[in-house]
């Protein structure tokens, strides 16, 4: 029996679970949920060393609970790691130390700064660089937050002066410190940076010298799935960590899309829709980032995808939850949401730090749109769910537009992805049918699949060849002319949003 360990290191909570290689059951797990500060306005950051020490935690305990079930350390034969994206920290190579704290992909501090950088492009044109690196000049990207460091906090200045400074998005961090010195990252976290030459998968030296981030500190980058280290200490020490994705590229892995044509989104903190376009690299006109997919070994293609990112998910419940107190549980909504059977004229676009796909408005904040007396907190939490299905609309909409295809469904994962209500919601929006995943793990699962692979545990193309027969499907019951009137509100309710903040 080969079981591969997987750690889900993500916005929310981190995570560590033990998967059956053959099944892809889940035999144990442990999960801690996390903290995020807000020190101004739009500001996310967290803590580099919680995001660690919750890591060695769960690994810990979910050995701990293998081995009272009285199976052996010793099936572990490697681990795999998926992370939160663009997250970006800077350490002190020779303390081991972070320097900051590490910007969260959520952050929009650096605004302006984006917007002082687009006006230094030849047209003004947020969008110059999107041959190269597949992404526009924004906030969400890694290169801005190194950016802002390094010219904003005197200790990491001081440590890129002094040649002891290296940058990673979290997956580096975590490798780094789990294997004790080993600086790497994979494909599909190099192409979230806007430093990455998405073509040549190098780092470009054009974009390192405009965003002013010294090629030094960035990590070595490897394929998603081949041998980076061993663990230095702890329950699995000396066994390898041979998988890393990003969690969206983790996620379209973990639901099988590994052909071109096939798409996924999942709903977590935001909301992200992959559509796997295969070798072929696809710029985008309609607001979507290029990225690339997965490369599963060192000697495999690349895969590329296109992806919706949305800032809309599960921080608008937690918001309901923490800031309003209209809920008392996140599991409240579904069946808050189920008292009403419609919003009642009632649009919530709740983009705290900004839209992205496909407006890519760092500027735009929350508005909640159609209030009466008649409103009620049902029709808000209603509202709510909507406006991740509405989202979800607008970057499907705008994949099958750059791609040229229709496609014929959508595979959905994440934790919101438990409440029916809205995943019927989201396929009567859609129009088409929503397919849940059985296995709500699916990001969790990818990375543990890029590690069997990369230990040779398991053929690429013998997963391939796998399905899920147990997937749930919503079919949509509505009405192209209802559909397509309520999309029109809520993109109105969307202009009402943008550029507000100063």
């Amino acid at each position: 029996m080969v079981l591969i360990g997987s750690i889900d290191q993500g916005t929310s909570s981190t995570r560590f679970f033990i998967f059956e290689s053959d099944t892809a059951q889940v035999l144990f797990h442990h999960q801690i949920e996390l903290k995020q500060s807000f020190p101004h306005n739009g500001w996310v950051e967290m803590d580099p060393k919680e995001l660690l020490s919750t890591t060695q935690e769960c690994i810990e305990v979910t050995c701990k609970k293998l081995v009272e079930s009285g199976k052996s350390l010793s099936d572990v034969k490697a681990v795999g790691v998926t992370n939160q994206r663009e997250t970006s920290i800077v350490w002190d190579k020779v303390t081991g130390e972070p320097l900051f704290n590490a910007i969260v992909w959520l952050d929009a501090r650096t605004a302006d700064l984006a917007e002082q950088l687009t006006k230094k492009t030849p047209n003004n044109n947020k969008d110059h660089f999107r041959s190269i690196a597949g992404l526009p000049i924004h906030p969400y990207f890694s290169a801005l937050k190194v950016k802002w460091m390094i010219d904003n906090v005197p200790e990491v200045k001081n440590a890129v002066d002094q040649d002891r400074a290296l940058f990673g998005n979290v997956d580096s961090w975590l490798i780094w410190k789990l294997t004790g010195g080993t600086h790497v990252t994979d494909v599909s976290n190099a192409s979230r940076t806007l430093l990455f030459d998405i073509a040549k998968r190098q780092w470009s030296a054009e974009l390192c010298d405009f965003f002013g981030v010294p090629m030094g500190i960035l990590p070595k980058i490897c394929s998603s799935a081949e041998v980076y280290g061993s663990i230095k200490d702890g329950a699995l020490k000396d066994v390898v960590i041979s998988g890393c994705l990003g969690d969206q590229q983790s996620a379209l892995v973990g639901q099988n899309c590994v052909a071109a044509g096939m798409a996924k989104n999942t709903y977590g903190t935001g909301a992200f829709m992959l559509c796997n376009t295969g070798t072929d690299m696809i710029v985008s006109k309609s607001g979507l980032l290029t990225t690339v997919a997965f490369q599963l070994g060192a000697e495999e293609p690349v895969f590329y995808a296109l992806e919706g990112s949305g800032s809309i998910g599960g921080t608008v419940v937690r918001w309901l939850r923490d800031n309003l107190g209209i809920i008392n549980a996140s599991d409240d909504v579904e069946s808050l949401a189920q008292l009403v059977d419609t919003t009642s004229g009632v649009y919530f676009v709740p983009c705290f730090t900004g839209l992205y796909t496909p407006y890519w408005d760092p500027k735009a904040r929350g508005t909640i749109c159609g209030l009466t007396q008649f409103t009620t907190k049902e029709h808000i939490v209603r509202a709510a769910l909507e406006a991740s299905c509405f989202q979800t609309r607008e970057m499907l909409d705008a994949i099958q537009q750059d791609f040229g295809k229709k496609l014929q469904l959508l595979k959905v994962d994440g934790g919101m992805t438990k409440n029916a209500l809205l995943m019927q919601m989201q396929a009567d929006i859609l129009g088409f049918d929503v397919v849940r995943a059985n296995m709500p793990e699916v990001t969790g699962w990818g990375a543990a699949v890029a590690a069997a692979i990369g230990i040779g545990a398991l053929k690429v193309s013998d997963y391939c060849n796998r399905s899920d027969t147990s997937a749930q499907v919503f079919h949509s019951t509505s009405e192209q002319h209802t559909r397509e009137e309520k999309l029109k509100q809520w993109k109105n309710a969307v202009q009402r949003s943008l550029a507000w903040a100063t």
